[in-house]
């Protein structure tokens, strides 16, 4: 008979304010590094890595939308001849979980490794052990730093002889990923997220210095992409286990130097094959100039593009060395977009030293009547561990707030110049319902209508993005449908509420929020018909929808003190350029 050894690979959630873990009948995100390492060790099984009489027996969670039921791993890892368990992709957020996960599984003496941003962030930009991932060596938890492909194999040789290691950091030899093991996860686990979305990275790796990232110190600053050959295959794979709908993590597509060769490629699967898939990217404000990149974009299927726009404060881009988005091209580029039906989707940090809470506001009303974006996402600047500016703030003493369980950058973790805590919290709170008022869902709406894109799919996502905030009370990237609560799967050290309180309250709590949602969604579904039925909905044109012209500065977006400044240097350059005295 065969010997077994069971490899149980674990994405964890994180914590609510309550202490209770973030989960769902249907997620929202699907996760990359869990379909990189089930790849991965997908790749070990079939090499007989182990031995031609050892399987490799490989079982998959990720927990925003399945329940890890340890006492069940354990013994299924107690049952084989061998197994550990790895929590991968562990975000600073998740770590604090990561570890309550850990704790019961090490004290059956079940081998546990740790990895992801987390680990890999602070042993690149810490000169001492970040305290948590101290605690997890103290706990007997094995540390990798890096990135898996080429590295996986030794590492379950060692647990399957017993001799895994304390730290495994790889961080100064980051691997070629072209033509390695397809990322790629069973079909039933994908299809746990809302439209059975999968995903995969194109290419790691930034050139870009802003302070705030914590990519360019664990991915590095140099392009590693997989091929379009790659590509193609990541694509078929899954398209043969019934999965049509991807999400490319990749922090840049365009910064991909293969961009058009695997975009030719999809247009091929596409338009000569037939293939019905789509996909979402991620890309900065200067994409547009890359010539046929948004047109062949769209051709791909490409349906939701999400950019880093950040701000719209020129002063504060500098600071946060986000030079390349550059304010002058927001509205060329956003226009672009639109004009091929596109859904985009901005991130904007809120919380630079400059911003106040009416600063903020008011920016955010600049946005709404001059830029053509669908859905806004705000984050609060947060100095994340393996950022430099987590490295700075270390260094320096200044406080900042000990629970990781916070660093979701949706909470408040460190002190600001112009706000106190509870101003940042609100404006945090106010910018999302502003952003998210009824009259700017409807012209969101009125806008797609007449560019292009699917009103009712800009209704969905309209709906989905006010109803996290204002019905959840959560960002819509950890969101989802139905949430799921444990009674005893709660953060250690928090008490485990009685069943006569914790079950009354979760069921009043559930029906509350699904009479919530059903109430929104009829509001917004009589918005969508009377734009439907609008005779004039194709006609359609606000300030954000005009083409561009030569008077652009005479915007709002440019009469800050800042906006101007930005603009005399743009004039300065260019007069130097055409020869002129400055």
């Amino acid at each position: 008979m065969k010997k077994r050894f069971v490899l149980v690979l674990i994405k964890p959630s994180h914590y609510d304010d309550d202490g209770y873990v973030i989960q769902w009948f249907r997620s929202a995100m699907p996760s990359n590094s869990l379909a990189v390492l089930h790849g991965l060790a997908d790749e070990c099984a079939e090499q007989k890595l182990l031995g031609e009489d050892v399987s490799i027996e490989i079982h998959s969670f990720d927990e925003t939308n399945s329940r890890i039921n340890l006492t069940q791993i354990a013994k299924l890892i107690e049952s084989a001849d061998g197994g550990m368990v790895m929590l991968v992709g562990v975000q600073s957020n998740q770590f604090p979980r990561a570890l309550d996960i850990a704790a019961p599984l090490r004290a059956r003496g079940i081998a546990v490794a740790v990895g992801g941003f987390h680990v890999s962030g602070t042993i690149a930009m810490l000169k001492e052990r970040d305290p948590q991932v101290a605690r997890a060596t103290d706990m007997g938890i094995s540390l990798f730093a890096g990135e898996a492909e080429g590295r996986l194999g030794q590492v379950l040789l060692d647990a399957w002889n017993g001799e895994l290691k304390p730290l495994y950091n790889f961080m100064d030899d980051l691997p070629n990923i072209g033509g390695v093991a397809t990322p790629i996860l069973p079909a039933g686990r994908v299809r746990r997220t809302i439209g059975s979305t999968t995903s995969f990275d194109a290419g790691r790796g930034c050139p870009y210095a802003c302070s705030f990232c914590t990519i360019i110190n664990v991915q590095g600053r140099v392009s590693r992409r997989r091929s379009p050959d790659d590509i193609e295959r990541i694509v078929r794979e899954n398209v043969e286990q019934g999965l049509h709908s991807f999400f490319i993590t990749d922090d840049n597509f365009a910064r991909n130097k293969d961009w058009e060769a695997i975009l030719d490629r999809l247009i091929h699967l596409r338009e000569v094959e037939k293939l019905n898939i789509k996909f979402s990217i991620q890309v900065d404000t200067q994409c547009h100039h890359l010539p046929n990149f948004i047109e062949k974009s769209a051709r791909a299927g490409v349906k939701r593009v999400f950019i880093g726009l950040e701000n719209i404060n020129p002063e504060t881009l500098l600071g946060a060395r986000k030079q390349q988005n550059k304010l002058i091209e927001y509205r060329k580029m956003l226009l672009q977009w639109k004009h091929v039906g596109m859904v985009i989707c901005c991130g904007y940090i809120l919380g630079f030293p400059s911003d106040t809470k009416e600063s903020i506001l008011r920016d955010i009303g600049i946005i709404q009547r001059e830029l053509p974006i669908d859905l806004l996402e705000f984050f609060c600047l947060t100095p994340l561990p393996g950022s430099e500016d987590h490295k700075k703030l270390h260094e320096a003493g200044v406080e900042m707030d000990p629970d990781l369980n916070k660093y979701d950058v949706t909470h408040v973790t460190t002190a600001h110049s112009q706000m106190s805590k509870q101003e940042w919290e609100e404006a945090y709170a106010a910018a999302w319902e502003k952003y998210y008022s009824l009259e700017h869902a409807e012209t969101i709406i009125r806008r797609a209508a007449a560019t292009g894109t699917s009103p009712g799919k800009m209704l969905f996502f309209v709906t989905w993005f006010k109803g996290c905030h204002e019905i959840e009370a959560i960002h819509p990237l950890e969101g989802g449908f139905i949430r799921i609560k444990s009674r005893k799967n709660r953060r250690s050290g928090m008490p485990i509420e009685n069943p006569l309180i914790f079950y009354p309250r979760y069921a009043a709590e559930t029906v509350s929020k699904h009479l919530q949602w059903a109430a929104l969604f009829l509001r917004m579904r009589l918005i969508y018909r009377r734009i439907k039925h609008d005779p004039a909905r194709l006609d359609y044109m606000d300030t954000a929808l005009e083409p561009v012209t030569d008077h652009e500065e005479e915007r709002d977006i440019f009469k800050t003190v800042a906006a101007q400044s930005y603009l005399d240097k743009v004039h300065r350059i260019d007069r130097v350029k055409h020869g002129e005295t400055v």
